[in-house]
């Protein structure tokens, strides 16, 4: 005989069991093709107005006289007319004193999240920059240091628990690196990651930018930059761009990373260190780890190169103009520094007032060109918007490339000549056969099987589907 007790107890069991929820199996109705079916990696939405975009770097400390953002305002129908989309701002925050390296220090050396660098300018001016360039059509994004901060910001004395430390328990800058004038935030503190995270929506807010072009974003944990990215979008639709080369990056946080790799190898290329096959390599990785629906930024000039590596005269020589064609014809979101398109041909001093020397130049000219096409063709076009590369077979392979991009509505054929030798070269299979415009000529051409052609060294042939 059960006791009552005991009965009691097995009746309330039951109900328990009966008011939990049911198995795995019971709620999930999807058949097991359905649920091992690929999932979509990419799951942010990239704005609409970044699908066929340029990207314009611009170091407001050299990019005028005056160096101030009322000044290079004044600059922004220029830029509009260059074909500019999206102006990447460097650091507009107050720069710290402490261990501060050279007159001016680094604008990579964040004195106050919260603060505008005196030396371009107030609050006022900065939004009326960014409303200006608004009204023309253009987005701004400010360049943003989470991974580390000056020395004497005021977090250093106020929240010391928020700094990684050295084994001897000192603050201490990025390891391995010389950055003498930065110490390290410690992102395993929640409380980091709250303050950085409201700071970030600060600028959005208070300011209207459209994004952040982000400085080692490698070096800050994935999960944090991913919630960012949703916290962000829930203000306005924003672009994200990683100074990193990464794949996982793109998946919730990031639009757009740098294609070092890209840029390196082309410069090999460019100073007799490798072949054409490296750009094979870095396409086939480019296609085939990186999803379909991101974008690569590529470029042949940005700050660090310039200020520590070379002009981008030093670093491409005779395949200069050449690297610029390609960094906007293949896949990729092309990138001016500023002052190459016055083809530029100094080493702009980074810790110092060294302002840019204005002047028209065939370069500007050149990338005012290219952007135009790009623009208007949609094969040209990024991320999920364009079409990606197919290579085309020739006769010279490790010193010529040619491609195709197309898609139902247009196609671009393009051949480059990535040596110091002149070449004729004939090309196999059907892919580029058509009717074309010579995009530097203008002429009408038809390609077939016949077609054979001449390029000097360092040439390039681009063809438009008529």
């Amino acid at each position: 005989m059960i006791h009552p007790k005991t009965y009691l107890l097995y009746i309330f069991t039951l109900l328990l069991v009966g008011c939990q929820s049911p198995t795995k199996d019971a709620q999930d109705t999807t058949s097991e093709s359905e649920r091992n079916r690929p999932k979509t990696y990419v799951k942010i939405e990239h704005p609409e107005w970044s699908k066929n975009a340029t990207i314009y770097q611009l170091n407001t400390r050299q990019f005028t006289t005056e160096g101030t953002f009322k000044a290079a305002q004044k600059e922004l129908t220029r830029l509009k007319t260059l074909g500019v989309d999206i102006i990447w701002l460097m650091p507009i925050h107050e720069i710290g004193v402490k261990n501060r390296k050279g007159t001016l220090g680094s604008p990579y050396s964040v004195k106050d999240y919260y603060s505008v660098n005196p030396e371009f300018g107030t609050l006022e001016d900065l939004k009326s920059f960014v409303e200006a360039a608004h009204k023309k059509g253009m987005y701004v994004i400010l360049d943003w240091v989470a991974n580390h901060t000056a020395w004497d910001n005021p977090l250093v004395a106020q929240h010391p628990d928020w700094y990684d430390k050295d084994y001897k328990g000192d603050f201490r800058p990025t390891p391995w690196w010389d950055w003498s004038d930065i110490i390290d935030l410690d992102f395993n503190n929640h409380e980091v990651r709250d303050y950085m995270a409201d700071a970030l929506k600060y600028w959005v807010q208070e300011v209207n930018i459209d994004g952040y072009r982000c400085d080692v974003a490698g070096f800050v944990p994935l999960d944090f930059w991913n919630r960012v990215r949703k916290e962000l979008d829930t203000i306005k639709p924003v672009f994200m761009l990683a100074e990193w080369e990464s794949r996982d990056l793109h998946a919730e946080a990031f639009d757009m990373t740098y294609a070092w790799s890209w840029n390196e190898t082309v410069h090999k290329i460019c100073k007799g260190q490798a072949d054409v096959n490296g750009l094979y390599i870095y396409y086939s990785w480019n296609e085939s780890a990186f999803p379909e629906n991101t974008f690569r930024m590529t470029f042949v000039s940005n700050h660090d190169k310039n200020a520590w590596e070379g002009t981008m005269w030093e670093q491409f020589g005779d395949g200069l103009n050449a690297a610029i064609v390609l960094s906007v014809i293949g896949e990729g979101m092309p990138l001016v520094y500023n002052g190459q398109e016055a083809g530029n041909k100094k080493r702009l001093v980074f810790f110092e007032k060294d302002p840019i020397i204005w002047q028209e130049h065939y370069i500007g000219k050149l990338y005012q060109d290219l952007f135009s096409l790009l623009k208007e063709n949609t094969a040209l076009w990024h991320a999920k918007w364009g079409a990606r590369m197919i290579k085309v077979p020739n006769s010279s392979e490790s010193e010529i490339l040619s491609f195709v991009r197309r898609n139902e509505n247009d196609k671009v054929f393009a051949v480059f000549n990535f040596s110091e030798n002149p070449k004729k070269v004939t090309f196999k299979e059907t892919l580029y056969h058509g009717q074309y415009i010579d995009f530097f000529t203008k002429e009408e051409v038809g390609l077939d099987e016949n077609f054979e052609l001449p390029l000097d060294a360092w040439a390039y042939k681009v063809f438009v589907k008529k």
